[in-house]
């Protein structure tokens, strides 16, 4: 504090009750292909509900997308989806005109309402894709015209003049909106009305009672899933987007209704997946801590995706075998070594499995074969609920793999010591048993405790706390009295792991052998962590001796 200059009673606090926090290891990321959704955007997902919801249901394009991100729901509820580029990816438009918007932030900046000359019409589909052709926008804004509007029935009275107009001289500034399914290909059912939008507002300045915004573009832009406004009409227009004081607001001479067209879908490219998962690159940006390689089949996004989980270091990438090498009678475990032998990735933030499992669709009533990444990644999310991430995932234990009809292929146990040497985990059907990981090691050839799943994680969630927790001793004096109280912030933290299992033993150095006056005068502090990790058990002898009747165990114990 400073220093007084008269009498008085100065009172401050100092809090020295940081503890250290605990930080997530079951949230999931995925870049993949889909029918619908925003484009180069983050989006929160937690079921597959809302993976349907937000984008689309599985086609013969996109299926092993979409059931990475289901698969990978049905073990946890906290997965980034970003939905990868393609060229040749379009929304549709009420003139047919082919647009690309990826998503709200690019539709804000590039498109908003009246500034491409009409040359889209009235109305974008929401998001890029074939699906945008099958949506229909009916716009009912005259009064006298609301009786024969088809869409009536979907609103209490016809548009008139809000209170919000009234209330400042205005008038006629109500409308009404339909989104409309025309073609089945959303909803299901053709002519199934998605979304409506009752009493909205022509007036840019518009406001409910409750006070938020009635104005129909922002209406639109704040509730809608299926469109974006891109031109008021381009007759009957008077007073529309200007603000409500003292306008009288021109009604529409007829009900108009527009199906939109020009929307396609496209494959995205490696590049594409590339940009994509560059959004997942920073740690400071998106805490995730498994990414999901999902439909990654080529080398390079492999190698992409295991280099941002190796450069972040605080999160594991999963990653499959290609579908070429994992489905048909050529598959075998010298083809799947081949093919990790020719991935460039030397690393313990990198998980690969033995193939793909088959399931059901139940939105195409037919049977998929789907990489198991996702499962594995999910397995990991399953071993955080029920025990914590510094325990094995594989095993009878916690490494059932759900939703399986059956295996690519069902590595026997020659395959398995081939696979295993390689450093990929074997996914097994045991009879009566179920489907399981049998394996638990990690893509680095170097043998070591980080070779394992259980220890690399466990060092992501000591290293991703304690870094979190010593961020605070930032910008303190490196003295005794901080040095003691990083020690009496660590110890417990590891004290609690070592009794949940995780470690077997652990030492805290923070003193001045190892901040010495050099480190001082540097600005620079030292805290030298030393952990005796648990290892898994992966392999059990089990011996059996047989003696005669007459013999003393005592004898023979620990003989053989």
């Amino acid at each position: 504090m400073g220093f007084q200059l008269s009498p008085g009673v100065n009172v401050s606090e100092i809090d020295l009750t940081t503890v250290i926090p605990a930080v997530s290891t079951s949230a999931g990321a995925l870049v993949g292909q889909f029918a619908w959704g925003p484009v180069n955007k983050r989006i929160l997902v937690d079921s597959e509900n809302t993976l349907v919801s937000r984008f689309g249901k599985p086609n013969t394009d996109n299926f092993v997308s979409f059931f990475s991100g289901a698969n990978f729901l049905a073990y946890g509820n906290n997965l980034r989806v970003v939905r990868a580029t393609a060229t040749g990816q379009t929304n549709a438009s009420a003139t047919s005109t082919p647009v690309t918007i990826e998503n709200e932030e690019d539709y804000e900046i590039n498109y908003p309402v009246g500034t491409q000359s009409d040359a889209y019409g009235t109305f974008y589909s929401r998001y890029p894709g074939s699906l945008g052709n099958s949506i229909r926008v009916s716009v009912c804004a005259n009064t006298s015209l609301f009786a024969s509007w088809n869409y009536k029935g979907y609103f209490d009275s016809a548009p008139a003049t809000s209170i919000f107009a009234s209330n400042v001289g205005g008038a006629n500034d109500e409308v009404h909106i339909a989104v409309i399914d025309v073609n089945g290909k959303i909803s299901g059912t053709a002519n199934t009305v998605l979304e409506t939008f009752a009493h909205a507002s022509k007036g840019s300045d518009s406001k409910t009672d409750d006070g938020s915004p009635n104005y129909y573009v922002t209406r639109i832009y704040n509730d809608s899933k299926y469109i974006y406004v891109a031109d008021h009409p381009a007759t009957g227009n008077t007073g529309w987007g200007g603000t409500s004081v003292g306008v009288t607001f021109a009604n529409s001479l007829t009900n108009a209704s527009v199906t939109l067209g020009g929307g396609a879908d496209a494959v995205p490219t490696g590049a594409n997946y590339e940009t994509a998962w560059d959004l997942f690159a920073s740690g400071d940006e998106v805490d995730v801590s498994l990414l999901v390689g999902g439909n990654a089949s080529e080398v390079s996004i492999q190698e992409y995706i295991a280099n941002i989980a190796a450069s972040r270091k605080d999160c594991v990438a999963f990653i499959s075998p290609t579908r070429a090498v994992s489905v048909g009678t050529s598959t075998n475990a010298t083809n799947i070594v081949t093919y990790r032998n020719t991935l460039s990735i030397n690393s313990s933030y990198a998980v690969m499995d033995s193939g793909w499992k088959y399931q059901f669709d139940k939105y195409n009533n037919v049977y998929r074969y789907v990489p198991l990444n996702a499962d594995i990644a999910g397995l990991c999310v399953n071993t955080d609920n029920v025990r914590d991430p510094w325990w094995s995932p594989a095993g009878l234990n916690r490494g059932i793999i759900k939703n399986v009809v059956k295996l690519s292929w069902n590595p026997n146990k020659t395959d398995r010591d081939t696979l295993y040497v390689a450093g990929i985990n074997p996914v097994v059907s045991f009879p009566g048993e179920g489907t399981v990981l049998y394996g638990d090691k990690t893509l680095q050839s170097k043998p070591s405790a980080f070779d394992r799943i259980n220890v690399r994680r466990l060092f992501i969630v000591l290293e991703k706390a304690i870094a979190k927790a010593s961020k605070y001793t930032l910008f303190e004096f490196n003295d005794e009295f901080t040095r003691a109280q990083f020690v009496a912030l660590v110890e417990p933290f590891l004290r609690d792991v070592k009794g949940r299992r995780g470690i077997y033993d652990y030492r805290v150095v923070c003193d001045t052998t190892n901040n010495t006056p050099e480190v001082i005068d540097g600005n620079r502090f030292v805290g030298d962590i030393y952990i005796k990790p648990a290892r898994s058990i992966n392999f059990i002898q089990l011996n059996f001796v047989a003696v005669r009747t007459g013999v003393e165990f005592s004898e023979i114990v620990g003989k053989f």
